[in-house]
């Protein structure tokens, strides 16, 4: 027998909210679409697009491949920082120091209360001394990213904590002669996986769309790379925002079929 669930809203109801929903994401993008589809004789053509590929047009385009190539490097330190530093802290804070717990959570989400560019103005005299020891790559915003990325990745990664039995899990592994290096690649992580993914394509999205940063630090990102090209050319910056928007979806695809397919698996 079916139990209706009287609380929930109804199916036209859902229906309606999904709608309001998809309309306000879908008008944007559709917009900016269409945008890049203007032809100057009153038409629609696709020339914007192919002329990405026009050898004429590499001069324009030079710093967004650029901008692009730095964010992805970016992107990448920036996810070892979540994974390697924040997901083994959260793991030790909850096994071991679980009074500490409160107090961890309030430092983590401090950031998204801070506006960027006031941590801009804390940050600027750090990397002063972070250009003095590492120089003035661009990979050195990954520092700045990884605390902008705290909040996010965090109550991802909390979440498949709270929803896995960890102490259950380490102390099993430990009496089998387990070490916690072991216990923590071979026996929590793949346990967690579903937040470590969900974490890696939020700062992945985050590092992509950053902008206050870079700008005010004088680094040169995807973001602040399409606002110079947008001077001489606004069709270019356009095109690649929603090429940015598709491999970000299709990233959160593949992470969700993973993250699916590894739930079966151990189902």
């Amino acid at each position: 027998m079916a139990v209706v669930n009287r609380l929930g809203p109804s199916l036209a109801t859902r229906g309606v909210i999904g709608i309001l929903v998809g309309a306000f994401f879908a008008v944007p993008l559709v917009s900016t679409f269409l945008f890049t589809l203007r032809d100057p004789e009153g038409g629609l053509s696709f020339a914007r697009w192919i002329a990405l590929f026009d050898p004429a047009a590499a001069a324009t385009l030079r710093p967004i491949w650029a901008g692009l190539g730095n964010s992805l490097i970016l992107a990448v330190v920036t996810v070892a920082i979540v994974l390697l530093l924040l997901a083994p802290t959260m793991i030790l804070v909850n096994l071991r120091f679980p009074k500490l717990k409160p107090a961890f959570e309030f430092a983590v989400l401090l950031p998204i209360s801070i506006p960027a560019i006031v941590l801009v103005v804390g940050l600027a005299p750090i990397y002063l001394q972070i250009g003095r020891a590492f120089g003035t790559g661009t990979w050195t915003l990954a520092f700045a990213y990884g605390i902008t990325v705290l909040p996010f990745a965090f109550r991802s990664i909390q979440a498949s904590i709270d929803a896995a039995d960890l102490r259950t899990l380490s102390e099993a592994a430990r009496s089998l002669g387990a070490s916690w290096p072991t216990v923590v690649l071979r026996v929590l992580a793949p346990n967690l996986r579903q937040g470590l993914l969900a974490a890696s394509l939020i700062s992945i999205a985050v590092v992509l769309g950053e902008f206050t940063i870079a700008s005010l630090l004088n680094r040169q990102v995807f973001q602040t790379a399409m606002v110079v090209v947008n001077k001489q050319d606004p069709y270019a910056p356009a095109i690649f925002t929603l090429l940015a928007l598709v491999f970000v979806f299709l990233l959160l695809l593949v992470i969700g079929r993973v993250a699916r397919g590894t739930g079966k698996a151990r189902s």
